[in-house]
């Protein structure tokens, strides 16, 4: 097998894996009340303050798509908008206290659930996938600049 075709099996084990990852997820978040694309904006502002268009670069989403989202988490009291001293009309996006202890219950439970899985794994086998994956996912943003431009 050619290390293409290896990863290619790769990518291939990974769709039926997010699928399946996603559906674990949300069901789990319906105590919450978050929906799958709330959690996930709730985690690029973890990290701090965003812009929407940079909350969606973050997550390769449509600006019109985490506004919504982002409009649903605040009507949750998840979020809060503040003034972007870098950009008049773009606010910032922020997590409220209530949201900060919405992502850590989230969170945690999501390590809890992935715990008896890490046990099965080394930690070299845990950074290994860590990169092939970091390094898959810039290649396929490479691909996906050259196919864009290749369209225009």
């Amino acid at each position: 097998m050619s290390e293409a075709e290896g990863l290619y099996d790769v990518v291939r084990r990974v769709r039926p894996l997010h699928l399946l990852a996603a559906r674990i997820v949300t069901d789990s978040l319906a105590a919450e009340q978050v929906t799958m694309g709330i959690r996930a904006v709730l985690e690029v502002l973890r990290d701090g303050p965003r812009s929407v268009p940079d909350v969606g670069r973050d997550l390769l989403m449509p600006r019109q798509v985490v506004q919504r989202l982002c409009d649903q988490a605040q009507q949750l009291g998840l979020v809060e908008r503040r003034p972007n001293p870098a950009h008049r009309r773009s606010q910032l996006i922020a997590l409220t206290a209530e949201g900060e202890r919405a992502f850590d219950r989230i969170h945690t439970a999501e390590l809890r659930n992935l715990s008896s899985i890490a046990a099965e794994l080394l930690a070299d086998d845990i950074a290994t996938a860590r990169r092939v994956l970091e390094v898959l996912m810039t290649g396929m943003q490479r691909l996906a600049e050259v196919e864009g431009e290749e369209s225009q």
